[in-house]
């Protein structure tokens, strides 16, 4: 195995480690915050995952494709190849789900800041919205961990 092919699957790799750590630890801080009730609290972690989304999910966001269609060109694997074809559909599919999650950490991060400020419980549209996130996640999260599959299967296909 040469050394780019190995560099390749290295930056791949961490890429996904990177979309799946990220994703699980905004999941558990944004859970156990909202769980306190704690507007300020709310805000405080809110603002942090909103920072942490776009600093290391988007940086993921962008590194898997090119790391992915770049392995797959040195190692000769057909664009059409089922495996491949399911991963982008999945990965196109996480993408839909993720770029609303965004918005939505950065509405429940400016309505928990609003609810701190003005010393108010959280709102209805608050916790309308944390359900809507919650339950882009679980989808989301579920196929990243089949893409995962599918590459670690591959011969499968």
């Amino acid at each position: 195995m040469s050394a780019t092919i190995l560099f390749a699957q290295w930056l791949h790799i961490i890429g996904a480690t990177v979309l799946i750590g990220t994703g699980a630890g905004i999941a558990f801080f944004m859970l156990m915050a909202h769980r306190t009730g704690d507007a300020k609290l709310i805000a405080h972690v809110a603002d942090t995952v909103v920072i942490a989304d776009f600093l290391f999910t988007a940086l993921a966001v962008i590194v898997q494709p090119v790391t992915g269609f770049w392995l797959a060109h040195l190692l000769g694997w057909p664009i059409m190849t089922p495996w491949i074809l399911w991963s982008l559909a999945l990965y196109v599919f996480i993408g839909l789900c993720w770029l609303p999650v965004v918005y939505i950490q950065i509405r429940l991060r400016n309505l928990a800041r609003d609810a701190a400020r003005n010393q108010v419980a959280l709102t209805a549209q608050y916790y309308r919205l944390y359900i809507i996130w919650f339950a882009l996640g679980i989808p989301a999260f579920s196929a990243i961990l089949v893409i995962v599959w599918l590459m670690l299967a591959k011969s499968l296909f």
